[in-house]
């Protein structure tokens, strides 16, 4: 069994973890190798330890059966898709501050030797397919494992935004944007904007406005089978940015229309342990 390891050394100092992680592997029979999940910035003084060899993302995945990422969620986000794309399931490694779609903590990397075993699970998740059109034309492509955000830019107020599912008319609304999320996002921005809480393997889309301008705007839970189309109002002249999973924002005029819809692709996650979703939501928001 030949597995990635993909540490964010920004998170994990000195690599002590992804180290660990490699020796219980390693004891169990697997064959390991080690990719970073991005480029370290110059200057921001992290050394990586020098006994230790880096492969290339299409190197490390070539043959690969499982890639352990080690981070926050953005960190297991980013290495989810790039994973899906290698047709490769993902198992986290939490070491942010709350880590939902991470399987393990750090005092639980003893639990990776069941992966030689075979006792572990694939759990599919919903990705979205998101697409910005200008006068007909596709300018914009991208695949959200977690949520697609339009928001205002910075010097505009609030921006004006139609929202619509199959062509009927979901909501109309003034505010500092919209999320539109997987049940996997649900825990993310969604949440914080008033979204619910979906189990993430359920097949849905939720819309939620940001800080909308009125009482009637409320978050809207859809069939994952709908096509949603936003756009900006028409009489609005105002910037608006997207973002997908957090990544660098694209710029959207007002003409454009950003359209999402369920992906013939799904997200694999790797399963170690028997704790449910709602476990999972509770310790992780202090409920417990």
């Amino acid at each position: 069994m030949k597995i990635v390891l993909s540490p964010n050394p920004y998170r994990d100092k000195g690599l002590k973890a992804v180290q660990t992680a490699e020796r219980v592997l390693r004891e169990a029979g697997a064959e390991t190798c080690m990719s970073l999940p991005f480029a370290l910035e110059k200057g921001s003084g992290v050394e990586l330890p020098a006994h230790l060899k880096f492969l290339s993302a299409e190197e490390a995945m070539e043959g690969a059966d499982l890639l352990v990422c080690f981070g926050g969620d953005g960190t297991i986000l980013h290495a989810a898709k790039d994973a899906e794309s290698h047709h490769i399931p993902v198992l986290g490694v939490n070491l942010g501050s709350v880590g939902f779609m991470a399987e393990l903590e750090v005092s639980e990397l003893n639990l990776l030797s069941r992966l030689t075993e075979g006792k572990y699970t694939l759990e599919e998740r919903m990705m979205l397919d998101v697409t910005v059109r200008r006068e007909g034309r596709t300018i914009f492509r991208d695949t959200a494992l977690n949520d697609a955000v339009i928001t205002k830019g910075a010097v505009a107020r609030i921006i004006d935004l139609d929202v619509k599912s199959d062509g009927a008319l979901v909501g109309r609304f003034s505010g500092d944007g919209v999320v539109v999320a997987t049940a996997t996002g649900s825990t993310a921005y969604s949440m914080s904007a008033g979204g619910p809480i979906v189990e993430p393997t359920a097949e849905n889309i939720i819309v939620s406005p940001i800080c909308p301008h009125a009482l009637h705007a409320r978050s809207f839970v859809l069939d994952g089978r709908r096509a949603i189309a936003v756009k900006m109002g028409k009489l609005s002249r105002k910037t608006a940015y997207l973002s997908v999973d957090g990544g660098k924002a694209f710029r959207l005029g007002g003409s454009d229309q950003v359209e999402l819809r369920r992906s013939k692709t799904k997200a694999k996650l790797a399963k170690l342990t028997n704790r449910s979703f709602y476990t999972v939501v509770n310790q992780k928001l202090g409920r417990m």
